[in-house]
């Protein structure tokens, strides 16, 4: 197993954010991240990758116990992220954004072999014709493609991806999810945050769901995918669950 998370909990004084989470994920894989708004899974994004430390429990990464962690040794471990509000460094270049990643990243590249990676990493992410171009002057869609391509020019075993798919169009979203599988394939293992559900169920290999910072349902796509708990949790009435969830198996 690539991440071990182990019953981990965040409480914030009296509310509890995420409540004796447990799960491992295999290396290889792409593990979708569901759940209502206000779920707690960006609180357990940050709780995996030093953002915050646990109240209880502990995340293993590739055999080291990162609770305690600060963010940038856990960076040196391989283990990268994307944020739900981009955030680029808008008075730095789009290339130069991508070798900081380079820079602090696992490998820790001096700037000649960071820049080389920046530029490998734009191609692949299609925003070599921006190269030059200062950051803040990006589009949604590229300031994703920007923040995704800062995170793989660290060069991560593990990457976590915070909404990528928010914003982009229907056009967009389908070039994004692309991307996303050419990662996986590339060996780079991924869990993934989104709410567009076609697009979550479509890619991933396994699906968990969080609910009021609990686990609630794990499985394959079609399992997660027909469970009531996990329809009413987003719709909040089990009947329509229910109504659903027939419609569906038709």
């Amino acid at each position: 197993m690539i991440l071990q998370v182990n019953n981990v909990t965040k409480r914030f004084g009296g509310l509890t954010a995420v409540n004796h989470v447990t799960f491992d994920l295999p290396e290889g894989q792409i593990l979708g991240l569901i759940g209502p708004n206000g779920a707690g899974k960006t609180t357990l994004f940050n709780c995996i990758n030093g953002v915050y430390p646990p109240t209880e429990g502990a995340v293993t990464f590739r055999g080291t116990v990162l609770t305690g962690l600060p963010t940038y040794k856990v960076a040196d471990l391989g283990l990268s992220r994307t944020h739900q509000i981009v955030r680029p460094l808008n008075d730095l270049t789009v290339l130069e954004n991508v070798m900081v990643g380079a820079c602090y990243g696992q490998e820790n590249h001096r700037l000649g072999e960071a820049e080389s990676i920046a530029h490998e990493v734009l191609e692949f992410v299609g925003l070599t014709s921006r190269t030059g171009q200062l950051a803040g002057s990006l589009n949604v869609a590229q300031k994703k493609r920007l923040e995704l391509a800062r995170a793989l020019a660290a060069r991560p075993y593990l990457l976590l991806l915070d909404e990528v798919l928010a914003g982009l169009n229907t056009t967009e979203v389908s070039k994004m999810v692309d991307t996303i599988r050419q990662i996986r394939d590339q060996g780079v293992t991924i869990i993934m945050i989104e709410h567009i559900m076609h697009a979550i169920m479509n890619v991933s290999d396994r699906v968990i769901v969080l609910n009021y910072g609990e686990l609630i349902a794990e499985g394959s796509p079609a399992e997660v995918s027909e469970n009531p708990q996990v329809i009413e949790a987003y719709l909040g009435d089990p009947e329509l669950a229910e109504r659903l969830l027939e419609e569906e198996r038709g």
